[in-house]
């Protein structure tokens, strides 16, 4: 169940940067119910990916740059975010995935919307026991 939870919550974000911003998209028709039925599958993909970017890499990046989130008094943590963001846009390219992000400010958007709405998830959801 919490593998599902985590799925969601990623998907939820991406869905709606996505759906915010021009520059964040997955390829495929524009509207109506073929891009859900298009889209659904590679927006659970790159859920996954930007899940293992953030459970693997984010970590190692956040404790290397330590002293300059210390000097930057945390700003720095949105552009690690947005970095993960980009990451996962090229590696999702790398799969034929169809997903992009055009430049740093979307990804920098794109991040902040992905954790607002992930922690709007987390907080929807009943406690876990």
């Amino acid at each position: 169940m919490r593998f599902v939870t985590w799925l969601l919550t990623y998907a939820a974000g991406l869905a709606v940067a996505a759906w915010l911003l021009d520059g964040i998209f997955f390829d495929g028709p524009a509207n109506g119910q073929a891009e859900i039925q298009e889209k659904i599958l590679p927006l659970f993909v790159v859920a996954l990916i930007l899940g293992l970017v953030s459970t693997f890499i984010e970590p190692v990046i956040k404790l290397l740059s330590l002293p300059f989130i210390i000097l930057t008094l945390g700003f720095l943590l949105l552009v690690i975010n947005a970095l993960m963001l980009l990451l996962t846009a090229r590696l999702a390219d790398a799969f034929d995935l169809g997903f992009h992000v055009d430049g740093f400010w979307n990804a920098l958007v794109g991040a902040v919307i992905v954790t607002v709405v992930g922690w709007g998830v987390r907080t929807a959801l009943p406690a876990r026991d």
